[in-house]
């Protein structure tokens, strides 16, 4: 998957660059944090896993 892809469907989420790290960008929602790697392709598991930590949580 594409970085900016995922960056995409994390700002749907309501996430936000946090700070930029030594090799990673740090994303957040104001309560929970995740790394993002600063690399163009990003695996496809290593996404789905961001993804799925950062989707928001339904009732």
């Amino acid at each position: 998957m594409k970085r900016r892809d995922l960056e995409k469907k994390l700002t749907d989420f309501g996430w936000w660059l946090k700070r930029h790290g030594g090799r990673h960008d740090y994303w957040t929602n104001g309560s929970d944090e995740e790394a993002v790697p600063r690399h163009n392709e990003i695996n496809e598991n290593l996404a789905r896993k961001i993804l799925r930590a950062a989707e928001p949580r339904r009732k």
